[in-house]
């Protein structure tokens, strides 16, 4: 079977995360934006490449989430999950039909591709860590 690489990205804000509706190819649904990893490419640099074509956004990578393994139909797919932030609020969807932020709580308000719904597990997890940084005294 053959294994397809790609990265995708965690984008957060206000402790909400990004999810886009794909409306394209043999799989319709609720992704976090990303795409294909080139031969020559890490999975960051190919991160900041795809949310920059899909989205017309900078962003920035702060970490790994998750690796995901999950098996479609037609080839294996390998996912780099890694969080980002945006650098600026300027964002376009040039590849979906629309997006939602989503917090902690209301992830599964979202009809996920199936190999995207295993990385909820590990994007609560960080949102609900960086609410706990953030309610923190000083």
């Amino acid at each position: 079977m053959k294994t397809i690489r790609v990265a995708a990205a965690a984008i957060i804000k206000d402790n909400h995360v990004l999810a886009a509706l794909r409306s394209y190819g043999t799989q319709i649904g609720w992704e976090l934006p990303g795409g294909k990893i080139e031969p020559h490419e890490t999975a960051e640099e190919a991160i900041v490449r795809e949310i920059r074509e899909e989205l017309s956004a900078e962003i920035a990578v702060d970490e790994k989430l998750v690796q995901i393994e999950h098996d479609y139909p037609e080839f294996h797919l390998s996912m780099t999950v890694l969080a980002a932030h945006l650098k600026s609020e300027a964002m376009h969807l040039n590849e979906h039909a629309s997006a939602k932020w989503l917090n902690a709580e209301n992830l599964e308000n979202a009809e996920w591709l199936a190999a995207d719904r295993k990385a909820i597990p590990a994007i609560r997890a960080y949102l609900s860590e960086r609410r706990k940084e953030n309610d923190q005294p000083f």
